[in-house]
């Protein structure tokens, strides 16, 4: 009787063990949060996105395995593993599982997965009702609906006819995120310059901060233009690469001396050089990749065809491929993160609508601004044995719960069509990630203009219709 109380106590403790707050986070509405008590406390709102974060980076893992035949023929090895995929009525060799069309079926679901939460959520504008408490919890169903709606594409009937129609959706959809992600940008660099700036009249040392990292990003892009100008040119070949490169260094110069004319001064006190410093990197960074992705020309050298104009670590070394494959899908990753947290910020707009003669009174400058000020004070929950969590959604959201499952929507389609290099999906696999393409090529050149001209507009547009922009 001794020893069965003592197993009846040991088994009670391993039930008190586990966090009651973990268990509503997974099948009830609470807000999930880590398990360690450690960790700083925790935002509502923060603690969501990072979830719904985490299921799309784990969907597009798994399109990224479905498109790498080298993950292909390690799975070859496994011992069963062709009779698995014959049950499985997978085809041979699990064919089916794999390849552009798998990665549409599967995005197809992921798609609809947060389209339907965009429409559940429509009209939801704080965290007390049962929509929000669906928005914000009971995790584990709906891990389960993501599962179930990315293997539900694979049931499709007349399989040609939607891949084909879903291909030019999966196109618009891409498109559509590929603006927001360069508004985003756009608002970033304005936000950066006016909040470091708000600090300048407090501490100088936010003026040598500006001054410094300024100079940064313009060495940063002069140094791309340069190494651009090395690599990816060639006296009798490389034309494109010639103009464009031109175009898009004459363009950078032209916005850097238009955000610090005298005319936008006096509309716009907060612009400097910071802002174009931003714009003029990543414009850099669109022309390097648009570069890379171009179909590679080859001039004949000594009776001997030479490939040029190709990045220096395009070598034919296996391993040097794999580190530019590496950094290509890091910065995507990255992209698509950034847009898809931030852009759903309700301040998100407020860097765009320049108003004339206007400083935030209320700005305070920080290292870390792009996820709004944590001085609010909110109802914390003490989850005891885990992270504490602040529910700062009781009397409005913080970010537009449509609008957030929106972007992941279109972020879904964007994903996919990156995956798939857009429409030169034939025979296509992940390792090519960064190899020639004239559709990738296009998209990358039209983005970096249009990334230009939305800087532009928000320099010149309170000139253009001053009333409107009075603060």
């Amino acid at each position: 009787m001794v020893k069965t109380a003592e197993s009846a106590n040991k088994e009670t403790g391993r039930l008190q063990q586990i966090p009651p707050h973990q268990l509503a986070c997974c099948c009830g509405s609470a807000a999930c949060s880590c398990c360690c008590n450690c960790c700083p406390k925790i935002k509502q709102s923060t603690a969501t996105r990072i979830t719904y974060t985490f299921f799309f980076l784990l969907v597009t893992v798994v399109c990224l395995v479905m498109m790498s035949p080298t993950v292909e023929e390690e799975m070859k090895k496994i011992p069963f593993y062709s009779e698995l995929c014959e049950k499985m009525n997978a085809g041979q060799n699990c064919k089916t599982l794999v390849g552009y069309s798998a990665v549409y079926k599967v995005c197809f679901g992921m798609a609809c997965f947060f389209f339907i939460f965009s429409i559940f959520t429509i009209g939801v504008n704080n965290s007390t009702g049962w929509r929000a408490a669906i928005h914000n919890g009971f995790w584990l169903p709906k891990f389960f609906l993501l599962v179930a709606s990315c293997a539900g594409g694979f049931f499709i009937p007349q399989e040609e006819i939607f891949l084909e129609v879903w291909r030019y959706i999966g196109a618009a959809g891409g498109f559509i995120f590929l603006l927001i992600q360069l508004m985003l940008l756009v608002e970033f660099a304005h936000r950066w310059n006016t909040n470091w700036s708000s600090g300048v009249k407090y501490n100088r040392l936010w003026y040598a901060a500006l001054a410094l990292v300024t100079l940064v990003l313009f060495s940063i892009a002069v140094g791309a233009v340069v190494f651009m100008g090395l690599y990816y040119t060639y006296p009798t070949a490389c034309r494109l690469n010639k103009i464009f490169l031109g175009i898009n260094g004459t363009l950078c110069l032209v916005v850097s001396l238009l955000a610090i004319s005298p005319l936008i001064q006096k509309l716009q006190p907060t612009s400097g050089l910071l802002q174009p410093g931003v714009i003029s990197v990543y414009v850099m960074y669109l022309t390097f990749s648009a570069f890379s992705s171009k179909p590679t020309e080859m001039v004949e050298k000594d009776g001997v065809n030479t490939t040029v104009c190709v990045f220096p670590f395009k070598s034919g070394r296996k391993s040097d491929k794999n580190i530019v494959t590496a950094i290509g899908a890091v910065i995507l990753f990255g992209c698509i993160l950034y847009s898809c947290l931030t852009s759903t910020i309700k301040r998100r707009s407020a860097a765009l609508r320049v108003c004339r003669n206007s400083e935030p009174e209320t700005e305070r400058a920080r290292c870390c601004f792009c996820f709004g000020d944590d001085t609010d004070d909110y109802d914390e929950e003490k989850t005891g044995a885990g992270q504490n969590v602040v529910y700062d959604e009781s009397e409005t959201t913080t970010y537009s719960y449509k609008y957030f499952h929106f972007v992941f929507f279109l972020g879904s389609l964007y994903v996919m069509m990156t995956i798939t290099n857009w429409f030169h999906y034939d025979n296509y696999r992940i390792e090519k990630l960064l190899d020639g393409s004239w559709s990738v090529f296009w998209i990358k050149i039209s983005s970096s203009w249009v990334c230009l001209l939305l800087y532009m507009v928000t320099l010149v547009a309170p000139i253009i219709c001053p009333k409107r922009f009075e603060a």
